[in-house]
């Protein structure tokens, strides 16, 4: 076999103990962290949206002990001008990521993996690359914006369709901004994480070193 099979099987392994952490440590959070979290982040959010004024984004809805809190579609629809689209995902059985628009919470669906979809007319997998801002759930980012999944690759592939210019944002607890996730060659980095202590933060473009720092963003 090829060298570099030895070490992408090294890196999946890495990747995979790393995510098993997260996971665990999310679920150690108590509902009051949790509540507290997702006050923050919202918060944090809604800033950005108002100063940015997209006419189109992405969103999720969050599940478990994701940051963000279960009503997150409700606030960043409030935070968005009346005649502003909000989009969310919808899971293909492939894995790909196709959208659809928010409209409100009867608008969703119960859907596998615990998830919750909206029912609307599916716009396909591009939809995204219209988006002035995009909002990604991650498990952890590095300081040069690369991002920790769940493992199935939707947003890795979702990404690939995102303009270089468009705002990037993943949201996560404290402690889940790192020094370095263990990277393979179809990742993708975010420009920015939004933590509950720290707001949002911009990541260095990729090919800078980790040491030049991060810029908060205010």
């Amino acid at each position: 076999m090829p060298e570099f099979s030895d070490e992408a099987d090294v890196t999946h392994e890495a990747k995979r103990e790393l995510r098993v952490a997260r996971l665990a440590h999310r679920r150690s959070l108590t509902a009051r962290h949790r509540a507290e979290a997702a006050a923050r982040v919202q918060a944090e959010l809604i800033s950005l949206v108002r100063r940015l004024n997209p006419a189109r984004m992405t969103g999720y809805v969050p599940v478990g002990s994701e940051p963000g809190g279960a009503d997150l579609p409700d606030v960043l629809r409030a935070a968005l001008a009346p005649e502003a689209e909000l989009l969310l995902p919808v899971l293909q059985d492939d894995l790909d990521l196709d959208w659809a628009g928010y409209t409100g919470a009867e608008s969703l669906r119960a859907a596998g993996r615990g998830l919750r979809e909206p029912t609307g007319v599916l716009l396909g997998p591009a939809a995204i690359a219209t988006a002035d801002l995009v909002v990604v759930p991650a498990l952890a980012v590095d300081h040069q914006g690369f991002r920790l999944g769940r493992g199935g690759g939707s947003y890795d592939r979702a990404l690939a369709r995102v303009p270089a210019a468009t705002l990037t944002v993943a949201l996560l607890h404290d402690g889940e901004f790192v020094e370095v996730v263990p990277g393979e060659r179809h990742d993708l980095p975010v420009r920015a994480v939004i933590t509950p202590a720290d707001g949002l933060v911009t990541v260095p473009d990729v090919g800078r070193p980790a040491s030049a720092g991060r810029t908060r963003v205010r």
